[in-house]
């Protein structure tokens, strides 16, 4: 789990990675934000393998690729870390990807206490889930297209093995996203980052922990970040496997005469992202 010291952006705005203070979240108790624990999967086989050249991503073999056995051992630490540090009672609501490596390591990391995680390489995991609800999102998967290890598999099957995982918001049963011959740029990653976002600000819930992939969750930062002197800063940078970094984001148009420059932990919406463009969900726990 990562603690980076805070970050102040132009205009006021200041954005900090902290998981263990977020005195940001109180002081706009009366503004509307959200904070968001960014967490990327565990190590997966395609990790592994994608370490002997890219051309080897293009396998069928890695097929919506699962975590390896060092994957394993980094969610089990970092459960012990967001339970140890308490985050993990202040989550209302996980988001994942609908991929196995991040199903696996939504349920395994955010299971509650007592009820363990069992992974098998070719089925996943299945578990009972007390706390907080999971649901998955396809807006937050990984760079799609051309790499099977980013083709997810059919919905029928991740219900069987993650049945604590709510699926209704999946656009099919099996993925019409993934395309053989056509991989999505990072800028069109990055504006879907962006409309996952937007999706994201309808929701009720404040404290919410999403659990996606390296390349969509640089790219969202990145984008919502607007000065360009930090887009090398560390927290742009490529999240490694496991590693948690949180943000308060605020929306301007709720700001009022509050000055956000004082408290550090805060970034602001963008301004075409508001409450009165988007109706607000709520999923039941």
């Amino acid at each position: 789990m990562i603690v980076l010291p805070p970050l102040f952006l132009p205009k006021s705005l200041s954005l900090s990675p902290l998981i263990s203070d977020m005195d940001a979240t109180t002081a706009y108790s009366l503004q509307r934000c959200k904070t968001l624990h960014l967490v990327r999967h565990g190590q997966g086989i395609h990790n592994v393998e994608g370490e002997k050249g890219n051309h080897v991503l293009l396998f069928d073999e890695l097929f919506d690729a699962h975590l390896s056995p060092l994957g394993r051992q980094q969610v089990d630490n970092l459960r012990k870390q967001v339970q140890s540090c308490g985050l993990a009672k202040k989550i209302d609501l996980v988001i994942t990807s609908p991929m196995s490596r991040t199903l696996q390591t939504a349920v395994g990391v955010f299971g509650s206490e007592g009820h363990s995680m069992t992974v098998n390489e070719e089925n996943g995991a299945k578990s009972t889930l007390s706390g907080p609800p999971i649901v998955a999102v396809e807006l937050c998967r990984e760079r799609m297209g051309v790499h099977p290890c980013d083709k997810r598999g059919s919905i029928s099957k991740y219900q069987s093995n993650f049945p604590v995982i709510d699926f209704n918001l999946a656009k099919s049963e099996d993925d019409i996203l993934w395309k053989a011959d056509t991989r999505e740029t990072l800028e069109e990653v990055a504006a879907r980052g962006m409309k996952f976002i937007k999706w994201l600000w309808s929701r009720q819930e404040k404290e919410i922990a999403i659990v996606s992939h390296g390349i969509f969750l640089q790219q969202t930062l990145s984008a919502l970040v607007n000065d360009p002197s930090m887009k090398t800063d560390k927290l742009c940078t490529r999240f490694q496997n496991c590693e948690v970094r949180s943000v308060v984001i605020v929306d301007r148009s709720m700001m009022g005469s509050c000055n956000p420059g004082k408290i550090p932990g805060v970034l602001h919406l963008p301004s075409d992202v508001s409450k009165e463009n988007i109706p607000r969900k709520e999923v039941s726990k």
